[in-house]
């Protein structure tokens, strides 16, 4: 029942998929211990998640635990054709378009969701958002759900406070295991690998500006220095701005950095972060990407609408033309520039994210039936997993650390340390 652009397509996917699962070591022991206990037996688990290689791994591990899975994507263009096709054959659910329509977007998500899951894991809060709209009538059967990423998590706190968020969610992006390296060091590589493959322009002596200085843009910046960027901060937070000028980067209004980028990367999570008021400010041949969830960062639909010219660049790259005849460049249409240009997070990194969200689902399937008061629907993902994924990890790499003797752990923690 699958809804796919080719399944003949499946061993580029296959290959793909293989190479990551060798690479997330402990997704791997997940799935052997998930195999053998099977805690989501007899559970509908709907996953609106970035459709490529990794993911499809998380859909194996968490169906190898039982689970009937239905997957799409959360991004018209971060799907991977083959790697959906090769999902498919593995005789999982899987209804994800890369290119997608938004009409055809919003058909896949309606696929996952007219089964009834029980557990909901969404990227971004599309699937959520769209059961409590139209699926309304199949919420008693929701056990919980897990949210991938900032903005995702952001939709939550804003239906939470209303106390129109019906069922509970995990906040799998606040993990440290999370927000840390993947925020940070995932989003940091793999928005370079992005841009640097859609682009094939040198990044030294390049003037970046980055718009945001959260996890992500930190790790934006962290990299596009380490290749010899001069590096330009803006920001809305007084706290964030202060963190940057200290880590060595200029900090200034949007409009001020506008005349002096090169190339700009929205890392907000907001929408207008870069507008037309900027655009008229740009230098000629400026390039502009984002790396937040939804493409409304940059005003792309204002450049529809307005250049005199649009015209291919290079593959995933349009140039426009404007009225002074001055061309601006926009990859991947201002969408993830990290999935919708390249792979994505790199897959070390994505083990442990993703060992984290298959926790979470298994933390929800052991306390179904708990009862939570409306506007306390917010789950933080306990310490206990988040410790356990780090110690994993470690052990993965072959590190070992120091532990608390009997005696520091009095001096610390008291008797209750003991």
């Amino acid at each position: 029942m699958s809804i796919i652009r080719n399944k003949d397509l499946w061993e580029s996917g296959q290959l793909k998929i293989d190479w990551v699962r060798a690479h997330m070591p402990l997704l791997g022991a997940l799935k052997e211990e998930f195999m053998k206990t099977k805690p989501f037996a007899g559970l509908k688990i709907a996953l609106s998640v970035h459709m490529e290689a990794k993911t499809a791994y998380l859909c194996q591990v968490l169906a190898a635990g039982g689970a009937t899975m239905y997957a799409t994507g959360c991004n018209p263009l971060s799907t991977q054709d083959d790697v959906a096709a090769a999902l498919a054959k593995s005789g999982l659910n899987v209804f994800a378009l890369h290119g997608a329509t938004p009409e055809e977007y919003t058909g896949c998500l309606r696929k996952v969701l007219e089964i009834g899951p029980n557990i909901i894991i969404d990227d971004g809060g599309d699937l959520v958002n769209l059961m409590l709209t139209e699926y309304r009538d199949l919420i008693p059967g929701v056990i919980g759900g897990c949210e991938e990423t900032t903005t995702g998590i952001a939709r939550l706190r804003r239906l939470n406070a209303a106390k129109e968020l019906p069922f509970p969610m995990m906040l799998v992006n606040d993990a440290q295991c999370k927000h840390f390296f993947d925020n940070r060091y995932g989003t940091g590589q793999s928005v370079w690998n992005g841009i640097n493959r859609a682009t094939n322009l040198i990044v030294a002596g390049k003037t970046v500006v980055v718009a945001g200085y959260g996890w992500c843009g930190k790790g934006v910046c962290m990299r596009a220095k380490g290749l010899g960027a001069k590096v330009i901060v803006t920001e809305i937070d007084p706290v964030k701005a202060i963190e940057a000028v200290m880590d060595g980067f200029q900090v200034m209004t949007m409009a001020q950095a506008a005349p002096l980028g090169d190339l700009f990367i929205t890392v907000t999570g907001c929408d207008d972060v870069i507008t037309p008021a900027h655009f008229a400010l740009m230098k000629d041949g400026a390039i502009m990407c984002n790396a937040g969830h939804f493409d409304c960062e940059v005003d792309v639909a204002w450049l529809e609408e307005n250049a005199q010219v649009k015209t291919p660049a290079r593959e995933n790259i349009i140039a426009y033309r404007l009225k002074d005849n001055k061309t601006l460049y926009v990859i991947a249409q201002g969408r993830l520039v990290n999935l919708a240009a390249g792979d994505g997070h790199p897959a070390e990194i994505m083990d442990m994210s993703f060992a984290i969200q298959a926790l979470s689902a298994k933390y929800l399937a052991e306390h179904r039936g708990h009862k939570r008061e409306r506007g306390d629907m917010l789950i933080n993902i306990p310490e206990e997993i988040d410790r356990a994924v780090a110690a994993r990890k470690l052990e993965a790499w072959g590190i070992t650390i120091d532990t608390l003797t009997k005696e520091q752990r009095l001096y610390l923690y008291g008797e209750e340390g003991d």
